[in-house]
């Protein structure tokens, strides 16, 4: 599993098509939000849209691997979302909160979480008005949050500053492929590893 994060207008969802592009068997989870949708946003595939009241009792019954509040709204990883994003055995990619991050870090100890980070504070304020999805004080507010999450990037072992896309996409292409080539190199050893001292063929489960 890959978890995205980063400040709000940093580019994770940019970033994150681009990866997609470049590495195909990987399966976007598609996280579950309280926030209205935007224009074009369509639910289900962008994100999966609910009432504040929904979203609290799926948090009650213990459906959400991760959930957080970010900005007024929440925002959480169903866990039958991402059943059913790695059933076919995909490698899941999450984009959240640095909050969502820090759970499923604590519960998947095995995930890999990368930290997208501006290249400054003022082009991140200028990457949020350039959106035209918020006003001012939202965007205050948003700035606000990500100070506090910048300060954060230190607890993450893999930090790409979105500066130039190209660049910032060849890292984090370049992360990925290098963690699956490091299982893959694991799950060759520890077959290998079991066969020491072993004199008969080993029973197959039935």
């Amino acid at each position: 599993m890959f978890v995205i994060t980063g400040p709000s207008g940093v580019g994770k969802g940019t970033l994150i098509r681009e990866l997609l592009a470049r590495v195909p068997e990987l399966r976007l989870s598609v996280s579950a939000t309280t926030r209205a949708p935007r224009q074009g946003e369509r639910d289900g595939l962008d994100y999966h849209f609910l009432t504040a009241e929904d979203f609290e009792r799926r948090v009650r019954a213990g459906e959400f691997l991760e959930h957080a509040t970010y900005s007024g709204n929440r925002y959480g990883t169903l866990r039958s979302e991402l059943e059913r994003t790695t059933g076919g055995g995909a490698p899941a990619v999450l984009e959240i909160e640095v909050q969502g991050a820090r759970q499923v870090r604590a519960a998947m100890p095995d995930a890999v979480a990368v930290f997208i980070a501006p290249p400054s504070r003022e082009a991140l304020r200028a990457r949020l008005v350039g959106r035209g999805t918020d006003t001012p004080e939202q965007i205050d507010a948003r700035l606000g949050t990500a100070a506090r999450e910048l300060a954060a990037q230190a607890e993450f072992a893999h930090v790409v500053v979105n500066d130039r896309l190209e660049d910032a996409v060849d890292e984090l292409v370049s992360i990925v492929r290098g963690a699956g080539e490091r299982r893959a190199c694991a799950g060759m050893a520890a077959p290998a590893s079991n066969l020491e001292g072993q004199t008969e063929p080993a029973e197959e489960r039935p």
